[in-house]
């Protein structure tokens, strides 16, 4: 019996271990790209999560000052944050000072394992909704999501919440350079923030928007999020790094904004009009035109489709 006992519990052991192994380092030659003074971005493919980007979707940034780094969103996963820290490591051996979470969704996040592995007291910034969300169990859906959709190439990955909570119009100063919180509550989701680094005309725009990327819109507001990008151009700022897709300059916010715009107008006036959602696709498409090659287009059209017209629809009463 003690013999059987013993070899149960080896066997039990190994289990353990398999299941929790770590897949391979991230693959691919993703490098940063400067996009302005001191600023660098990983732009990540424009795809969904799949075995062969291994979850890597989001662009992760870097700013780099005369005391160190400050990282803003370091990816989905364990793999991807590793592979951000080795890249900033070829630009500069300076520290990382302080990371910041744009919003909930962990192809966002997911990286802050890597950094906090390295960097154990390093703060990490998100808005204050983001930490009760994760803690009531939305960060272990996004670690299966992302394990479900790349069949494993994020294994090892676990949750590392940000531990700072942030709101609109605070100013965390790290680095000699300011950034200012901007939320104006409901936007792509209910936590998200960007970060206008007023020395630097930068702004960060999470998901608020996407450059060539149409991004998924739940629980979030068309009416928000178009006042969010407006609020983002308001502040003058002439650099725009988007959650997923190409940097640029002003054309960032503006194509997405009138995005939203467009679809949130007509789903307006499909409701006056009286229409059900699906007639409204006839009339909208042509409008859409020139987004139409966009990546996820085509997934998303029918889910914004029917968001943008039931917040119309409560709108109107």
């Amino acid at each position: 019996m003690h013999k059987r006992s013993w070899l149960f519990g080896l066997l039990l052991i190994a289990g353990v271990a398999y299941a929790l192994q770590k897949a391979g380092p991230l693959r691919g030659d993703w490098e940063p790209e400067q996009i302005a003074p001191g600023v660098y971005v990983i732009h990540g493919p424009t795809e969904l999560p799949s075995p062969s980007n291994q979850g890597f979707m989001n662009n992760p940034a870097f700013v780099v000052t005369d005391e160190g780094v400050v990282l803003v969103d370091p990816g989905s996963s364990v793999q991807v944050g590793e592979m951000v820290l080795a890249r900033i490591e070829k630009v500069t051996d300076k520290p990382i000072l302080a990371v910041f979470n744009t919003h909930i969704h962990g192809d966002h996040w997911l990286g802050n394992q890597a950094i906090r592995a390295k960097y154990p007291d390093v703060p990490i910034y998100g808005h204050e909704r983001v930490p009760p969300k994760i803690e009531a169990g939305a960060g272990t859906q996004w670690v299966d999501l992302m394990l479900s959709m790349t069949e494993q190439a994020t294994a090892g990955t676990g949750v590392v919440s940000a531990d700072h909570p942030v709101k609109d119009g605070d100013v965390i100063e790290v680095g000699g350079l300011s950034y200012l919180v901007m939320n104006n509550d409901k936007a792509h989701t209910d936590t998200d923030i960007m970060l206008y680094v007023k020395e630097l005309d930068l702004m960060f725009l999470g998901d608020n928007a996407g450059h060539g990327r149409i991004l998924r819109l739940e629980n979030g507001s068309f009416a928000g999020n178009i006042v969010a990008l407006d609020n983002a151009m308001e502040t003058g700022a002439t650099v725009f790094v988007p959650g997923h897709g190409r940097s640029g300059g002003v054309e960032v916010p503006t194509e997405y904004r009138d995005y939203l715009q467009t679809l949130y107008s007509t789903a307006q006036e499909g409701v006056d009009s009286g229409l059900a959602d699906f007639e409204i696709r006839p009339i909208l498409e042509p409008r859409l035109e020139p987004w139409s090659q966009w990546a996820g287009f085509d997934i998303e059209l029918g889910g914004h489709i029917s968001g943008a017209y039931l917040e119309a629809e409560a709108a109107a009463f």
